[in-house]
């Protein structure tokens, strides 16, 4: 009998056994690890010596120190707020444009999401030449109406308002597939009733479609800045970084502290202050989402 009563109350633990062990050795073992290193001088000599000695903050000191550490926190902040913003209004737009049925809206939804199943190296790539000076297609573009080349990738006022418009076209997809979810599963009841006392057009969005699309935006937006402050691939891809570091962030700062200059100390300080402010978004979120009920 008292088996019978452990063996009840242990079940749930022993299902959810499998999940704790995958979180602990693919997530909570990684991040542990990172902030270890991060006190320590880690270097590739590391790996043979096995010694890596212990520095305290000093890996943190030399990176907030650096001229380089506001110029990459101003362009991650204007990355995500630029990318987020745009993003999230385009995608509201067309998932309402889409919402009204119309021929060949499935296959124009299907082909929407083509931008977010090709790989992040590839768009990069395309995107590079499309933005060339010299011989981008845009520009060849802009030419047939006499406007000069325009150097989207190789100005250093103009490379991360460039970088920004296609990771706004790479997030656009994802933006309208959440919110067309979102607008289907608000029920068409309200939306007649509504129309009963007037509540169409803008009135109908602000009192009927936004309260309910509430919970999904939070999702999209959280997801979306998550996503968007560990973005790397298409920096890299499109601009390396430059010109004169105008489009370097926290995320390639520490890609480049890592695996090009092998400093992997300050690589991991780098990666734990943006783990910081991730942290810091998270807990405004959710005091937000908990406010919001009372009020």
């Amino acid at each position: 009998m008292l088996w019978t009563r452990l063996l009840r109350r242990a079940t749930p633990w022993l299902f959810s056994l499998p999940a704790v062990v995958f979180v602990a050795m693919f997530f909570g073992y990684p991040i542990v690890q990172n902030v270890v290193m991060s006190f320590q001088e880690y270097t590739t000599s590391t790996f043979y010596s096995g010694a890596a000695p212990w520095v305290g903050l000093a890996n943190y000191a030399t990176i907030l120190s650096s001229y380089l550490f506001t110029t990459t926190l101003v362009n991650t902040a204007l990355f995500t707020v630029g990318s987020i913003t745009f993003q999230f209004v385009i995608g509201l737009a067309l998932a309402l444009f889409f919402k009204r049925a119309f021929p060949l809206s499935g296959f124009l939804r299907s082909m929407l999401l083509l931008p977010w199943l090709i790989p992040l190296i590839a768009s990069s790539a395309v995107w590079k030449w499309l933005l060339d000076q010299e011989s981008g297609a845009l520009n060849q573009f802009l030419g047939l109406f006499g406007v000069p080349a325009v150097p989207w990738l190789v100005d250093p006022t103009l490379a991360l308002a460039g970088v920004i418009g296609v990771n706004i076209w790479l997030g656009i997809p994802f933006n309208v597939a959440i919110l067309y979810s979102g607008l289907q599963a608000v029920p068409k009841e309200l939306y007649e009733a509504g129309s009963l006392d007037g509540a169409t057009g803008w009135k109908a969005f602000r009192h009927i479609t936004w309260p309910n699309l509430r919970p999904v935006v939070s999702v999209v937006i959280v997801l979306g800045v998550v996503y968007t402050l560990k973005v790397v691939d298409i920096i890299l891809g499109l601009t390396g970084g430059g010109p004169a570091n105008s489009t370097q962030t926290l995320a390639t700062n520490a890609y480049n502290k890592s695996f090009v200059e092998f400093n992997f100390g300050e690589g991991a300080a780098i990666s734990n202050v943006l783990i910081v402010v991730s942290l810091v978004f998270a807990l405004v979120y959710l005091y937000l989402s908990r406010r919001e009920p009372s009020e």
